[in-house]
């Protein structure tokens, strides 16, 4: 394991959780969106997105195991990807404003599926997340900084 592993690890967290919380902008600005994406000829609402995260390489249940076995202890994690964006299947909301431009013949509009407060929870624990990670990279630079001054 290098000395820099740690830092790649939690750089690969920091980016992945920036990542979450440009799609939790990007699903709050749209939040109104009633015209996002042609679909058959006909305007379809903005469809929430959400991000799908992965580790780098093997997953929990295979670093336990090897843990367990004490086989190989310099096999540790290697940070997290973000495999894939997926869109909510949640359907959309439909609100009755007869006077709205996409108000089908019964006077419903079709809403996107975002909900804001879920993605202000959302938000909030991206941003923890991201937190956290900062005071894990900050914490692995002062050890390496402790460890250079004990060199002299």
């Amino acid at each position: 394991m290098s000395m820099f592993h740690s830092m790649n690890t939690t750089s690969s967290a920091l980016t992945a959780q920036r990542l979450r919380m440009d799609v939790i902008s990007s699903n709050m600005a749209n939040v109104d969106s009633t015209r996002a994406a042609v679909v058959n000829g006909e305007w379809q609402p903005y469809q929430r997105k959400m991000v799908v995260m992965e580790p780098k390489q093997g997953g929990f249940s295979s670093f336990l195991n090897m843990a367990m076995s004490k086989a190989d202890q310099k096999s540790v994690g290697n940070g997290v990807n973000v495999s894939r964006i997926v869109e909510d299947e949640t359907p959309f909301k439909m609100v009755f404003d007869p006077e709205h431009p996409d108000a089908n013949e019964e006077g419903y509009v079709a809403m996107p599926n975002v909900d804001p407060l879920r993605e202000m929870v959302d938000l909030i624990g991206a941003t923890r997340s991201y937190e956290a990670n900062v005071t894990v990279f900050n914490a692995s630079k002062g050890m390496m900084m402790k460890a250079l001054e004990i060199g002299k």
